[in-house]
């Protein structure tokens, strides 16, 4: 008795996948309608699979990057209070001299800025008055919370050391008081009697999710000179940029030590930093993609059970040609195959347009908008497995009961 040689093992089991491919696509061109129609579910999935996780992407990069332009390096440090009010009713609020001490003593602060609140009155349009908040700050700040100069400049160090009486505004004050941005610019008004000159209007970056010190109608002003309207060296919040993000949360706690070093026990302050908001942003948004990934995969499987149905029904349409094919020598597995492979090109063909429409439609989008949507090659490939792995376990149910079908009573179905 001669051995089986393993390359003609080799070249059966080839001969017999191109014959379980050709029939499948047979059987695909015959039935075009009914496997596009079964295919359709497919197509939608991969394509919802890919668009979700686009829209996670692209909506977790935009908010990390809004609360970004606040300033990813930014601290601040303010006073709360005392931990025992019974103590004293004398307040200990920061200094423009803690400021100095924790530039000097806490390494890597590339920039600090006070900030000092003032509040004036401002009559507008109808004899109404509103409550105007001042700002006095130093030239820094406008690095520090990357403030956006729309029409003038901003405050530098020569006027701060020159006590110049110069202003910036909001773009709400601007409209509200001389009706345009370019009009402001070079207007002037007075604080406490003190005429001052508009030389800029601002805007902050981007949204601050609540976490700024700007109101709609904001006046800034150097430092040097909003102090001379409370007559003291106390200030309301310090803030501070560091060289590195990374040491943002190291430096918080150095500067918080150090603050509480300078002042009495009994005295709090606050040290904020945007660590955790980015942390907690980044994190929901992570969530909220899983969320979505997951019902883009309840279509996935919907379709697989489409898959499945119809499976089943070709099966049961076509039990005399298996019986046919048995009868001519196919083999269990050689059935199995057969009907896997048509399962599989089914969610396969799928899978591909699915894909397609899914990468389609976000680019059609960002060069429509100019708005670059983060799409993800990897996504596209993982959903065209995804599909071929339902399509495979969709079909196995189907593929096996026509393999288990009596040849000769499959012969004898009508």
């Amino acid at each position: 008795m001669n051995p089986v040689r393993p390359d003609a093992v080799k070249a059966k089991e080839g001969a017999v996948l191109r014959e379980t491919l050709h029939l499948a696509i047979d059987s695909f061109r015959v039935n075009q309608v009914r496997f596009a129609l079964t295919a359709l579910g497919m197509v939608i999935g991969t394509a919802s699979l890919i668009l979700v996780v686009t829209i996670g992407r692209s909506g977790k990069s935009y908010v990390l990057g809004e609360i970004q332009n606040i300033g990813s390096n930014l601290i601040w440090a303010e006073y709360t209070g005392l931990a025992d009010a019974g103590i004293s009713s004398v307040h200990d609020y920061l200094t423009i001299d803690d400021m100095r001490a924790i530039q000097q003593e806490v390494p890597g602060i590339l920039a600090a800025s006070p900030v000092l609140n003032l509040h004036q009155r401002f009559s507008s349009g109808g004899g109404r008055e509103r409550d105007i908040l001042i700002l006095g700050v130093d030239p820094q700040y406008a690095s520090i919370r990357r403030m956006v100069v729309l029409s003038g400049r901003f405050f530098d160090q020569e006027d701060s050391n020159a006590h110049s009486k110069a202003a910036l505004v909001t773009v709400s004050f601007a409209l509200n008081q001389f009706g345009s941005v370019e009009a402001a610019v070079g207007q002037s008004f007075a604080i406490s009697g003190v005429p001052f000159t508009i030389i800029g209007v601002f805007r902050e970056k981007g949204e601050t999710y609540g976490q700024s010190e700007i109101e709609d109608d904001t006046i800034l002003i150097p430092y040097t000179v909003a102090r001379y309207f409370t007559g003291t060296d106390a200030v309301n919040q310090i803030y501070f940029s560091m060289k590195d993000s990374s040491s943002v949360p190291w430096a918080s706690a150095e500067i918080l030590q150090r603050l509480k070093a300078r002042h009495r026990a009994e005295s709090e302050y606050d040290v904020g930093n945007l660590t955790e908001v980015l942390s907690i942003a980044g994190q929901t948004a992570t969530a909220l993609t899983w969320v979505l990934l997951l019902l883009s995969m309840v279509t996935l499987l919907v379709s697989g059970v489409g898959i499945m149905n119809i499976m089943l029904a070709t099966v049961r349409a076509r039990i005399r040609e298996i019986g046919i094919r048995k009868a001519l020598g196919a083999t269990n597995r050689e059935i199995q195959l057969q009907f896997l492979a048509e399962a599989a090109l089914i969610s396969l063909c799928g899978g591909i347009v699915g894909t397609i429409v899914g990468m389609a439609i976000p680019l059609l989008i960002g060069s429509l908008t100019g708005y670059p949507l983060q799409v993800s090659w990897l996504s596209a490939a993982v959903a065209i497995l995804v599909s071929c792995g339902v399509g495979v376990a969709s079909g196995a149910i189907p593929a096996v009961r026509a393999a288990r079908l009596d040849p000769v009573e499959s012969l004898k179905y009508e």
